[in-house]
């Protein structure tokens, strides 16, 4: 289950790469947007706002993050990306920090440019860090005694590299740029990277524990997360973020 406010804790830090992602798109006057994984619907509206002459339609396969976008005014439904292909007439389909949760996105990547009219645009962006050791350090605690065999981390580092993207969509492509940025976001607070995570990479392990459990397991966590991001004498952790970018044009 997603929880909307605690992915919301670092909106700033995550809306960035959205408006690095929307800089590459160069549609000008669509008629039909789609945000498919919307989460809670903030920055679906910067969609709104950037093409207001737009229908823009809001999809996540969260009932928790569809409320949170309906409350805020956008046009929200539920929706598997599994099972979702382009309607025709779709200009734009932006899939924001989505797709690491869908081992075999690359098929539905190729799926998608096959559908997409020509001209219409592709832009994804996902996390490229599953080496880091805020990843790492989950996975080592995880295969402990203690709590192998509770939870499957795996999904959540089945990304490509850049080139891998670039491979899936060119074939379908008649413009494509593929890039990464290593974000450095400045931190602060208690256990700040722990309270990031929480709201996206730990996400199996919160809904495979009880209550207890899941405090004790955050609890373990902690200090290898400060170890591996030490606050500076200024209280500012900083802590490291690598996406990878990838957007196309239909032929």
């Amino acid at each position: 289950m997603w929880d909307p406010e605690t992915y919301l804790a670092f909106g700033d830090h995550r809306a960035r790469p959205f408006h690095d992602l929307l800089a590459r798109v160069g549609v000008r006057d669509p008629s039909l947007v789609v945000d498919l994984g919307c989460g809670p619907g903030t920055l679906t509206r910067l969609l709104a706002k950037r093409w207001p002459k737009a229908t823009v339609i809001a999809l996540d396969s969260s009932p928790e993050m569809v409320q949170a976008a309906l409350e805020r005014g956008v046009h929200a439904e539920l929706c598997d990306v599994r099972h979702w292909l382009p309607a025709p007439g779709t200009n734009l389909v932006v899939c924001n920090a989505v797709l690491q949760w869908v081992p075999e996105h690359a098929e539905l990547l190729r799926q998608w440019m096959r559908a997409l009219p020509s001209g219409g645009w592709l832009a994804l962006q996902v996390p490229g860090n599953s080496h880091a050791p805020s990843h790492a350090e989950t996975t080592r605690l995880a295969a402990e005694p203690r709590w192998r065999g509770l939870f499957d981390l795996r999904e959540t580092h089945r990304v490509l590299e850049p080139a891998g993207y670039a491979a899936v969509l060119a074939p379908g492509a008649a413009e494509l740029d593929v890039w990464e940025t290593t974000y450095l976001h400045r931190l602060t607070g208690s256990d700040p990277v722990l309270e990031w995570i929480t709201g996206t990479a730990l996400r199996p392990v919160r809904a495979a524990l009880s209550a207890s459990e899941w405090e004790e397991f955050r609890h373990e966590l902690a200090p290898r997360l400060r170890a591996a991001y030490p606050a500076g004498a200024d209280g500012v952790t900083w802590f490291p973020f690598r996406r990878i970018f990838a957007v196309a044009q239909a032929g």
